[in-house]
């Protein structure tokens, strides 16, 4: 069992900088973000019915495809807004992490969505039906004007991440809606009917991938894993090196919506140490953990003998 120091100069110290505290990380809100929404919102209305209007399946798939991109694109305009509200009593991290939940939501809905369209295309590849291919080359390329229009408003201010990421997203559904036109053409000069069931699976394999590659990424934030890009084992070679700590303990890095990473940690200083360093040496550790990209940090000093017993388990 671990105990506290009780020696003068030690402390638990919680490092937290205003400018770096959850829910302080600010992003400019911005109209753009707002607009592509509406647009998106606006063309998957459009897609649901031109797909009922042309009989064709693969235009009411990419509706499924642009209604998963609505939901994130509202959800990105909605924590822009949220992004610069303060923790509270409620919510001691802020709200980021509800960013998570709105993804995994939007995971479950895609993917609901996606088995649907499959199971209905399946009887339309044994028996491929007629459709509009003159009605699908025109839903094809308003698909492809709206979706240009929206990644093209998002392009003119995207320094923030989320409406990078939202564009990016966009810029998939533009190629798609390229990808639908093309067969929409061959399906108008050739009545090759069976391309449209053939187009819809691959869209909704592709919605399935994502959304399945997804999941994986947010139950690694759930279940509070240490980050693919952080070596939790280097971080602690490199704090051993700093001068003055004899070994550190109880060593814990997670994310909090993917970006913002979070550790915590024991530190034991050697028998020589001079206590007057102390806010040095808990500020060198922080430049250590802010060079791998983690800037909110808990130490806790303790007394060399403390950790006897226990140094063999840097994860608890």
């Amino acid at each position: 069992m671990e105990k506290h120091s009780p020696t003068e100069g030690c402390s638990h110290e919680h490092h937290d900088h205003s400018n770096h505290q959850p829910g302080m990380h600010v992003h400019p809100i911005t109209k753009n973000l707002k607009v592509a929404f509406f647009l998106n919102l606006t063309f998957t209305i459009v897609e649901i019915i031109g797909g009922l209007m042309t009989n064709s399946i693969a235009i009411l798939s990419d509706a499924i495809h642009d209604f998963g991109d609505t939901l994130a694109i509202g959800a990105a305009y909605y924590f822009e807004k949220l992004s610069d509200k303060k923790r509270d009593n409620q919510f001691s991290y802020g709200y980021r992490r509800l960013s998570t939940l709105a993804a995994l939501l939007n995971v479950v809905i895609l993917t609901t969505g996606s088995v649907v369209i499959i199971t209905q295309t399946i009887p339309r590849l044994l028996a491929p039906e007629e459709v509009n291919g003159l009605g699908m080359i025109g839903f094809a390329i308003l698909g492809v004007i709206m979706n240009g229009i929206a990644v093209l408003r998002l392009r003119s201010n995207s320094k923030s991440l989320n409406q990078r990421t939202v564009m990016l997203h966009l810029l998939e559904d533009v190629l798609g809606w390229g990808a639908v036109l093309v067969a929409s053409i061959v399906i108008y000069f050739t009545n090759w009917y069976i391309l449209d069931p053939i187009l819809s699976m691959l869209i909704a394999g592709y919605i399935l991938f994502n959304a399945l590659k997804n999941l994986k990424s947010i139950m690694h934030i759930f279940l509070q894993a240490i980050p693919n890009d952080v070596n939790v084992q280097e971080i602690r070679h490199l704090a051993l090196n700093i001068d003055g700590v004899q070994e550190v303990n109880d060593l814990h890095v997670w994310s909090l919506d993917g970006e913002f990473n979070i550790a915590s940690m024991h530190v034991f200083y050697v028998a020589e140490f001079d206590l007057g360093k102390s806010e040095w040496l808990k500020s060198e550790i922080r430049k250590l953990f802010a060079e791998k990209g983690i800037e909110h940090v808990t130490i806790e000093l303790e007394g060399p003998g403390n950790g006897q017993g226990i140094l063999n388990s840097s994860f608890h």
